[in-house]
């Protein structure tokens, strides 16, 4: 075991954590001895060949880091499916684009239930960043889905270049964007950058905000009601609204759903989370440090809803709903694959389908950490969030 707690690597992963570490110290030391931490996470997770996402290791599921809704079984994207069918089925040529696509998963279950309701989109298109993970999905949806709808199948390196109708998805992709840490000192923004020590280790520095830092931080402050204090540290995505913009700004009819963990803003900023929510995940286990094994573990923050709200709302969509996971789920179908589980005779899956839904849904699971948040222009979505909408708190 590490002096965390955590598993040691093996040889081949510690020497490949080692490269990144050259390749992280190269990149402080040629930008004056400092990066903003949001940069150093970029690196981190995407420097090609390198970074967590980029390089071969498995990352999701038992065999990985963390796992995901998709890598429980079918129920999440079949239940996802259900929301958008009336939107698929009601738009001409719809396209259905996947932001970040894991390991194929949800994609598998979606086009396999999206066949059975007759809604297949007539592309379904995944945008993502890792050659690696791109490789493993082709394989995966190639062996498993008949050739007519693998032949619908396509990957983008990077967002639509044109107009397009249908739906957008991102299930656990906004806590992976690079985040800015700030911390207030004597009422002023700084960011937190990232340094080395004398003895060549990762430390963090804090430096004065620059303006879109700064502005950002003062926006939540004001839509708190008062000022953040002393000693405060937490994140924010102070991209998000171009981020947005730049992966959804062309869809001209059709939807947007973003799943993920997360708060509300004024939940987000309470005082017991003075210094932020930043986690990093290895080998399923949870913890603070992201300067721990550099390429070998994935790190996040949870998402500020409020956020996402204003920046779609920014961006020309109507604002479709917000509920947790679970409530979610309970709207669009899962009371059909509870009755669908309970009703199979193998008592090994049986148990399986109905531990997947726990899971999925129990507050102390999924259910509650877990919330989802949907955009529209010129459809109605407003049915996918029937059950326990929470747009009040935001």
């Amino acid at each position: 075991m590490s002096t965390f707690g955590l598993p040691e690597p093996g040889g081949a992963a510690r020497e490949h954590s080692a490269r990144l570490v050259d390749f992280l110290k190269a990149a402080i030391r040629h930008e004056q001895g400092a990066i903003p931490f949001s940069r150093f996470m970029e690196l981190a997770l995407y420097a090609p060949g390198l970074g967590y996402y980029s390089a071969g290791a498995a990352k999701f599921g038992e065999g990985g880091d963390f796992i995901t809704a998709p890598e429980l079984g079918s129920v999440f994207a079949e239940c996802v499916c259900e929301a958008v069918a009336p939107v698929l089925r009601g738009l001409p040529h719809p396209g259905f684009l996947e932001l970040g696509g894991g390991s194929g998963a949800f994609a598998l279950a979606f086009l396999r239930h999206a066949e059975r309701l007759g809604v297949l989109p007539e592309r379904y298109a995944i945008l993502e960043p890792s050659a690696d993970l791109r490789q493993r999905q082709q394989q995966r949806l190639r062996e498993q889905l008949p050739p007519a709808v693998f032949a619908r199948c396509d990957w983008l390196d990077g967002p639509p270049e044109r107009g397009w109708n249908g739906v957008l998805f991102a299930n656990e992709v906004l806590d992976a964007l690079p985040t800015t840490r700030f911390a207030i000192h004597e009422g002023e923004v700084y960011e937190e950058f990232v340094s080395l020590d004398a003895e060549g280790g990762f430390l963090r520095v804090d430096q004065p905000a620059d303006a879109l830092v700064r502005g950002a931080v003062r926006h939540v402050e004001r839509t708190l009601g008062a000022p953040l204090p002393d000693g405060y540290r937490s994140e924010l995505l102070p991209q998000l609204p171009y981020w947005l913009q730049a992966v959804g700004g062309l869809l001209e009819h059709g939807a947007m759903l973003f799943v993920d963990y997360g708060y509300p803003r004024r939940e987000f900023y309470l005082p017991e989370r003075r210094d932020g929510t930043l986690v990093c995940h290895y080998r399923h286990r949870a913890h603070g440090d992201p300067f721990f094994l550099p390429g070998l573990q994935d790190i996040t923050a949870f998402v500020d809803f409020t956020a996402l709200a204003e920046a779609g709302v920014n961006a020309g969509f109507d604002f479709a709903g917000y509920c947790s996971q679970s409530s979610f789920l309970i709207a669009n179908g899962l009371p059909q694959r509870i009755a669908e589980a309970e009703a199979v005779l193998d008592e090994r899956e049986r148990h399986r389908r109905l531990n997947e839904i726990r899971k999925l849904t129990l507050p102390g699971e999924m259910g509650e950490r877990f919330q989802v948040m949907g955009f529209t222009r010129d459809v109605d979505l407003s049915a996918a969030f029937a059950f326990g909408e929470l747009s009040r708190r935001l």
